[in-house]
């Protein structure tokens, strides 16, 4: 939906299904703007079918509406560091650490410092 879409135009549009009990705009933590998205709660599971029949694909200050049953959140994955996505502790990010040591490139960064220094 369109970003100034108010909550006022949603319940005119949406009422036309049925009683509503709420209509929820969720914002942006950041920047306190709507996300281009808002739930609709009825007092009648039959009203909110019927809006999803007869409101899917209208237009709302401009946009084409998607009107679907809201769905649960999958519950998050904690993360987890055995997958792969890091390398182990101490192994300085060599992988492994099979016991090969790197050597600096020459010109290495302190080098480089004490040639600008002396410059």
């Amino acid at each position: 939906m369109n970003f100034s879409t108010t909550q006022s135009e949603i319940e005119a549009l949406f009422s036309q299904a049925g009683d509503i009990v709420e209509v929820f705009i969720p914002t942006d933590r950041n920047s306190g703007r709507p996300r281009g998205f808002a739930f609709v709660e009825y007092t009648e599971e039959s009203a909110a079918a019927k809006a999803i029949e007869e409101l899917d694909g209208q237009e709302l200050g401009g946009r084409q509406l998607r009107v679907t049953e809201a769905q649960d959140r999958p519950p998050r994955r904690p993360p987890s560091f055995s997958g792969g996505d890091f390398p182990p502790f101490g192994s300085g990010g060599g992988g492994g650490g099979g016991g090969e040591r790197r050597s600096k490139p020459k010109g290495s960064r302190r080098n480089i410092r004490g040639k600008k220094r002396s410059l």
